[in-house]
């Protein structure tokens, strides 16, 4: 889960960089890409397993800052966590995870941050946050889905059929 929102990110810069960055070139390419990620694949666990991907986070200190993240963020804590009290104790913790202190700052951690998969990491180093190590085992260990995938490849195919493309040949 928390490699999707980083490979969104890299894939659309890819394609400003193949086209010079003339937005004027690849906007309705971004048009088409947004509105899939909007309504299929955007969801507040790929945003919070990217905030907890200590991979990213702690490369690009923009994501601590990163409206979309957060939001995404705190709707899993609040969803997936039903009692305020552990809620609060989660927030709490957070401080300590960005700016690496106490178990997250030790040299083993910082160099195990790209090393190690982030499960792996927060399972190793998360004891000085244990609810947020909690939370953050939980949503990083989901597996995505291709469900998404599989129904537009699904409907990509029944319009694409050999038949399909015969019945409009005749009809030519």
């Amino acid at each position: 889960m928390g490699y999707i929102y980083e490979a969104m990110d890299r894939a659309k810069e890819a394609i400003a960089k193949v086209f010079d960055g003339n937005i004027a070139k690849y906007k309705d390419i971004f048009k088409i890409i947004d509105e899939r990620w909007q309504c299929q694949l955007h969801h507040p666990l790929h945003a919070a397993g990217h905030y907890l991907n200590p991979e990213y986070f702690y490369q690009n200190s923009a994501i601590e800052n990163c409206r979309e993240v957060t939001d995404g963020l705190y709707a899993c804590i609040e969803k997936l966590i039903p009692r305020t009290a552990v809620q609060d104790k989660i927030i709490s913790e957070i401080p300590l995870y960005t700016k690496a202190e106490q178990q997250f700052g030790l040299p083993i951690a910082k160099r195990s941050r790209t090393t190690r998969s982030p499960v792996e990491w927060w399972n190793l180093y998360g004891n000085s946050a244990p609810h947020l190590q909690k939370l953050a085992i939980r949503i990083l260990g989901l597996t995505a889905s291709v469900a998404g995938c599989e129904r537009n490849w699904s409907v990509f195919e029944h319009i694409h059929t050999k038949k399909k493309e015969t019945d409009w040949s005749i009809k030519d």
